[in-house]
């Protein structure tokens, strides 16, 4: 019963046009970028070579698809949440506004298994948004930029070679689906409250939107908050390319964004499961 529960669910979310939205900017966006980067990317070049021309002797271009799409997810992680919200904000609150609900939840299924099902849907569907980028960014970089050796300039230089540097994508690409899986269950909860799926969408937006400011000022003020905002956390993925991998770090703020989700989802069923649906 609970996979076609999920299936109809996830059904009803391909037939709305936004679900496609965000596969459509990014099969639009993510080529534009790598054909941009194919055609000349000198100015990123220099940046990148400007603090390495003192020690080393830099000959030909070291430019390839993986440092592509690492510059890629560097810009584009703040806005993929955007694109998570189209649908996990209506997943529950397109059904509140149409009025099925008073069908639906007369009928011997109980209310937590639909929300479970509508919660399924919204993972899986978030989770083939984030393997489409993946192969839109490290499928497509790679086949028109090549692959070479991965240079990461973080607290220093470091030098993956092509082999090391799929292994670090992979976990990158699961460390950040992780994240967006904790953006949808923000906007889950906010979508379960209403009857309206832009006010969930807005809502979500703004508390991540609010949450990245106080992440990333550097006030004095704000540091005794940021371990408590779960934004403070979304360059988890990032972790993956440090050397040796920060496992133990990995580990305690994996288990700060589950316990986020965790309090999201539970909160969704407390609303969802005493929702009047008379009125």
């Amino acid at each position: 019963m609970f996979f076609r529960l999920t299936y109809n669910e996830i059904v009803k979310i391909m037939r709305k046009w936004r679900s496609l939205i965000g596969f459509g900017v990014l099969a639009i966006l993510l080529p534009l970028i790598m054909w941009g980067f194919q055609k000349g990317a000198n100015g990123i070049e220099q940046d990148l070579t400007r603090g390495l021309q003192d020690s080393f002797y830099v000959v030909g271009s070291f430019f390839n698809g993986f440092i592509a799409t690492y510059i890629v997810m560097n810009f584009l992680w703040v806005h993929i949440p955007f694109l998570i919200t189209l649908v996990a904000g209506d997943v529950v609150a397109g059904e509140g506004s149409s009025g099925t609900f008073r069908i639906t939840l007369i009928r011997p299924v109980s209310r937590s298994k639909i929300l479970s099902a509508k919660l399924m849907a919204t993972f899986i569907y978030t989770l083939a948004l984030v393997c489409f980028f993946a192969i839109m960014s490290l499928g497509l970089g790679t086949l028109w930029l090549g692959t070479g050796d991965l240079l990461v300039m973080q607290e220093g230089l470091l030098i993956l070679p092509p082999e090391i540097a799929w292994a670090r994508f992979f976990i990158s690409f699961l460390l950040a689906f992780g994240v967006m899986m904790v953006v949808a269950c923000l906007c889950f909860m906010f979508s379960s409250m209403v009857n309206n799926g832009i006010g969930p969408m807005i809502g979500a937006m703004a508390v991540i939107i609010i949450g990245l400011a106080v992440s990333n000022i550097p006030l004095d003020i704000f540091d005794s908050i940021k371990p408590y905002l779960f934004t403070s956390y979304f360059d988890i993925w990032n972790k993956a390319f440090m050397d040796p991998i920060p496992w133990k770090e990995i580990g305690q703020d994996g288990i700060i964004l589950s316990v986020y989700a965790s309090i999201f989802v539970l909160l969704s069923y407390w609303v969802f499961t005493r929702r009047d649906i008379l009125t």
